[in-house]
């Protein structure tokens, strides 16, 4: 019989691997920081072209390799860090695996060049596709400088999947900015095509947060510190539309786990409103035998062996804070390095030669939510809703201004007989032998949708210039999806342009939200925008950012209107093309009969 079986060869095997560890250049840029982490460096230089797509080359200051050890590197399952199983069960190190270098260079032209402290010359070792070309001697600092061209260049497949270089560089600079909260002691740098994208001072761990979220963030960050937790938290003030400044580390390793992030979240549950995410830095010393690490070869996944305990312990760590309400007092408390988790070189060294030592004492009951909600008072909840609407619930002038007085044909919801308000929220109204109840913000949201629709279908929506232009702090994915969709933003009102960094700037607004949060509008939108590659796909979403950005321009929550303001939102949404419900879905009014009303009180 034929044989049916055989065995791959090394070469295709090492393209597999790289599947699975090498997705695009950024987790390329992942791999080889971790590695100079755990070499010791203090100071780590990333330069790209292309989005990583051509150049990627990474410097670091640490202890470097020898001849012999930096030809072992680059075999598979070669590695420093572990030696024997049990060491599986206190992996204290950022990589274990031993398949990052041979895997990135088997789908590329690599190379390594690297010099032990003491020795007297470095090794260079350059590579093609997985095999070796050459060896020699070379002249250098102390350190590794690792260079990796035209990834995926024999793997043509992987390369059609890799997106545009704007793009690629925002994953990048999101990657460098995760390491890099996770150890300000260490400084960082990064050039994109030969302009400097971001550099990182050595810092602690509070102002290393304002570096790579915004300078403005700070006031709005609080300390946790429990029991093996630290960090800091945001208030209600600093949230975001995605998940992506929630940044959790175990044991210095950042990860993505769902167990965490569902305690973070269940913490600031009724402190923020659906949808939103908080700016979370939160960082867990847990025993290594606790937490399994090595199930995902991107290692941003993790087991915990009591996650029930880390999850409780999480959410009252988190719950401690916001019960206090910290952002109510004038002065917010600033915590250095020395109180937040691994915010300092000495504290990470400590923590690498003694994790197998540390204990964390999580509690075994889940935790308390009585004093939580006790705090969630009137009293206590009114400074924070006048802090957070304060430009738009205190706003003075009408939501709606008609272009012409009221003609004598009135529609149907300009002849209702005005009663008046119930909670600030909703209108009350009769027409003939019914009541109608009017959600006015779902009302005033419907109207401001169609405003703005009908103005983009006839040329466009109108917008308005800011006197002074403002400056907003992204992430490097957002400002990407910022230069991608510039045409596609103006065309709604908004001019955005780059300002360098993570930094754009805001030169104008829809004239709809110009009075009220444009800067949370404008990062929404970018949210939403980044999950699609296209502007046809814009084109796609257009209604929901329509949508959007009439609910940003309206009245929201509580508040009181004049009669006069009535009368105008009424006339409003008689001239529009009008829905029973709102943008979202949400219905506009409810007509409750004379002949119902006569049914509650039994007088039928």
């Amino acid at each position: 019989m034929s044989q049916r079986i055989y065995i791959l060869p090394e070469t295709l095997t090492n393209k597999i691997a790289a599947g699975e560890v090498v997705e695009r250049p950024a987790s390329v840029i992942k791999e080889l920081i971790e590695n100079s982490l755990d070499a010791g460096a203090t100071d780590i230089s990333v330069a790209i072209n292309a989005g990583g797509r051509r150049l990627i080359r990474v410097t670091d200051n640490g202890h470097g390799m020898s001849r012999e050890d930096a030809l072992l590197s680059l075999e598979r399952h070669a590695t420093s860090k572990i030696r024997v199983d049990a060491d599986l069960d206190k992996i204290i190190t950022l990589g274990f695996r031993g398949e990052a270098l041979p895997s990135i260079a088997s789908v590329s032209r690599f190379t390594l060049a690297t010099r032990e402290i003491g020795s007297q010359e470095g090794t260079e070792i350059i590579m093609e596709g997985g095999r070796i070309r050459d060896v020699r001697a070379c002249g250098m600092p102390s350190g590794t400088v690792i260079s990796v061209e035209q990834i995926f260049y024999n793997l043509p497949a992987r390369l059609k999947f890799m997106k545009s270089s704007e793009t690629e560089t925002g994953h990048v600079g999101d990657v460098i900015a995760r390491m890099s909260v996770s150890r300000p002691d260490v400084s960082f740098s990064c050039t994109s095509d030969e302009r400097e994208l971001l550099r990182l001072q050595r810092s602690d761990l509070q102002r290393r947060l304002a570096q790579v979220i915004g300078k403005d963030s700070s006031q709005h960050l609080y300390p946790v510190n429990g029991e093996g937790i630290s960090g800091f938290i945001s208030s209600p003030a600093l949230v975001r539309s995605g998940s992506q400044a929630i940044y959790t580390y175990i044991n210095g390793r950042f990860i993505r786990d769902k167990v965490v992030q569902h305690a973070v979240m269940q913490a600031y549950r009724g402190v923020i409103d659906r949808g939103r995410y908080p700016v979370v830095a939160l960082f867990i010393e847990i025993p290594p035998g606790e937490v399994d690490v090595n199930v995902h070869p991107t290692k941003h996944e993790v087991r915990f062996r009591r996650q029930s305990i880390v999850h409780d312990a999480i959410q009252t760590a988190i719950e401690e804070v916001l019960r206090r309400s910290p952002w109510l007092v004038a002065q917010p408390v600033s915590v250095m390095s020395n109180s937040s988790g691994g915010a300092t070189g000495q504290a990470y060294r400590e923590r690498i030669t003694a994790a197998s030592q540390a204990s964390l004492v999580l509690p075994s009951h889940p935790p308390c939510r009585t004093a939580l909600a006790e705090h969630s008072t009137k009293e206590s909840v009114e400074p924070i809703i006048i802090t957070t609407y304060n430009s738009t619930v205190c706003e003075s002038s009408p939501s709606f201004q008609p272009e012409q007085p009221q003609s004598e044909s009135a529609g149907y919801f300009s002849e209702l007989n005005i009663i008046g308000q119930f909670h600030s929220e909703y209108l009350l109204c009769q027409s003939d032998s019914e009541m109608v109840i009017i959600d006015q913000h779902a009302a005033s949201e419907r109207v401001a949708y169609q405003l703005l629709k009908k103005q983009f279908l006839t040329g466009g929506i109108e917008s308005q210039r800011l006197l002074f232009p403002e400056t907003v702090e992204l992430s490097f994915s957002e400002v990407a999806v910022s230069v991608k969709f510039s045409l596609d933003l103006a065309g709604i009102g908004f001019e955005l342009e780059p300002f360098g960094g993570t930094t754009i700037m805001v030169s104008a607004v829809p004239r709809l939200v110009a009075l009220k949060d444009p800067i949370l509008l404008i990062r929404n939108i970018l949210a939403d925008l980044a999950c699609f590659s296209t502007s046809s796909a814009f084109n796609d979403a257009l209604e929901n950012l329509l949508s959007r950005i009439a609910c940003h321009s309206v009245i929201r929550g509580a508040h009181p209107l004049e009669q006069r303001q009535i009368k105008e939102l009424l006339y409003s949404m008689d001239q529009t093309d009008f829905a029973a419900s709102c943008p979202h879905g949400r219905p506009v009014s409810h007509v409750l009969s004379l002949a119902e009303l006569q049914k509650i009180f039994k007088r039928t």
